[in-house]
């Protein structure tokens, strides 16, 4: 209790003595001063009518929430008002009333029309709607989706990438890009960005290649790629935009390339298609036979070293034999290695053109360039026997055959003497040799077919055909 609660008689007229406010004695609480002294305005509970209870307080605000992760929502806590405490430094009654004042306030409170009573099922539903909607919006994620360079902001309950993609209807083929990548977590405030592929048809350098992109532009492509664009040929601007149809593209980078000509050099920076283009461009005619040493028609290569060829030639014409070939049949009417020769063979004709070319001063090799066939070649028809010779002849097998080719020959059937005239084991003549039915060279007849014929020539004329030696045969 302070001392402004205790009044001053003589200010307010009372008859007591002048009692000093700011001197007096301050009591502890129960303990009272003597009669007279102050005057006690406190009169209890119990003895006054109740009083109204005031309308409660509003209800305070839901707690926010602590983390935007989705938890399940806990039943709220009831925040019912503070109940009304006595003003500071009034006398608290004593322990029967006060229980008392109590019991009377709960009796309020349960009676039907009471405001306690009405006040707590609603405060309840409050309480519980408001831990729902903390729940739905932490839920809730506002995302921004780039595809393929076209931006929009949405919200989204989806937890992953792949969710967002599937509810916004994004399907993605092999060569499609997303970041972040499909299946990473979500959360509000994320950037997801689908860049999806489109094929290329490149040629560069004269090399074709089959790419795919997630560019936009040629330009981005060729970065893409790691074509280096600065001086380049291209078949399409820069600009061009890349539909996901594709396109095709045919670059051709700036080389350097040396053209040799006339005994100068010449190296130029070009994206030319072709050789003949860079000679061209380095200012160098081509005249008549001139060429160069790489395929006019091929792709220059950065580096390369062209050299051109002044040429100039004419043309030769030679006729030359063409053989012929010799066909043989058998034939069983003559003798085993017999041969007559039945159509004699005749050479063909043909002509041929050569080219004398004459490069950069130096003459070249004839080059043949055409051939033509004016007589065709008549084959040689050769009969070839088959007839088993005889072995003997009547008359001559006691005869020392043996001894007389070796005195005529040596024992050898392919002598010939010094004039060519004489051959073979016996030395036949060759008029001789055919009259006894042999063909071609005595000489190259088989041994036995020699002998044979000496026989035959022993019946017609004895030993004179071997004026020398024929006495070898008597011994």
């Amino acid at each position: 209790m302070s001392n402004a609660q205790y009044l001053d008689h003589e200010t307010h007229g009372g008859g007591g003595p002048y009692v000093d406010l700011h001197s007096a004695e301050t009591l502890a609480y129960g303990v009272y001063a003597a009669p007279g002294a102050y005057a006690d305005t406190y009169r209890p509970a119990y003895e006054e009518e109740p009083a109204p209870l005031p309308p409660p307080p509003p209800l305070p605000p839901p707690p926010p929430t602590p983390s935007p992760s989705p938890t399940p929502s806990t039943p709220a806590t009831l925040q019912l008002p503070t109940p009304l405490l006595p003003r500071q430094g009034a006398p608290v009654p004593p322990g029967p009333g006060r229980r008392a004042a109590r019991r009377r306030r709960a009796r309020a409170a349960e009676r039907p029309g009471s405001p306690l009573r009405r006040l707590l099922p609603r405060a309840l539903v409050v309480a519980f709607l408001a831990g729902g909607t903390t729940a739905f919006v932490a839920e809730d994620k506002a995302v921004e989706l780039t595809v393929d360079g076209k931006e929009r902001t949405l919200h989204t309950f989806a937890d992953d990438v792949t969710e967002l993609l599937a509810e916004e209807g994004v399907a993605l083929g092999p060569h499609d890009l997303v970041a972040p990548a499909p299946g990473s977590a979500l959360s509000s405030g994320d950037e997801v960005a689908v860049h999806y592929g489109r094929p290329v048809r490149l040629t560069l350098d004269g090399q074709r290649h089959q790419l795919w992109t997630t560019a936009r532009t040629v330009e981005a492509a060729l970065e893409q790629f790691g074509v280096r664009a600065e001086g380049a040929h291209l078949s399409l601007a820069r600009t061009r935009r890349i539909g996901r149809e594709g396109l095709t593209l045919d670059v051709r980078t700036e080389r350097s390339v040396t053209v040799m000509a006339d005994g100068r050099a010449r190296t130029i920076r070009t994206n030319a298609a072709t050789v003949r283009e860079v000679v061209e461009e380095a200012g160098i005619t081509l005249r008549g036979q001139d060429t160069t040493s790489v395929a006019p028609g091929s792709f220059p290569r950065d580096g390369q070293t062209v050299t051109v060829l002044r040429i100039t030639g004419t043309k030769e014409v030679h006729e030359e034999p063409v053989p012929f070939h010799v066909r043989r049949t058998d034939d069983p009417y003559l003798f085993r290695g017999t041969e007559v020769v039945e159509q004699a063979g005749r050479p063909g004709l043909r002509r041929v053109t050569y080219s004398l070319r004459t490069v950069n001063g130096v003459r070249q090799k004839p080059r043949r360039v055409r051939a033509e066939v004016v007589r065709a070649p008549r084959p040689q028809v050769v009969k070839v026997g088959t007839k088993p010779l005889p072995t003997s002849v009547r008359g001559t097998d006691g005869l020392d055959w043996q001894g007389l080719a070796a005195c005529e020959s040596g024992g050898r059937p392919d002598a010939v003497d010094s004039s060519g005239t004489y051959g073979g084991l016996y030395q036949f003549d060759t008029r001789t040799w055919h009259s006894l039915g042999g063909t071609g060279r005595p000489q190259d007849a088989p041994a036995a077919e020699q002998t044979y014929r000496a026989k035959k020539l022993y019946v017609r004329r004895g030993a004179s055909p071997w004026p020398h030696c024929g006495a070898h045969l008597y011994r």
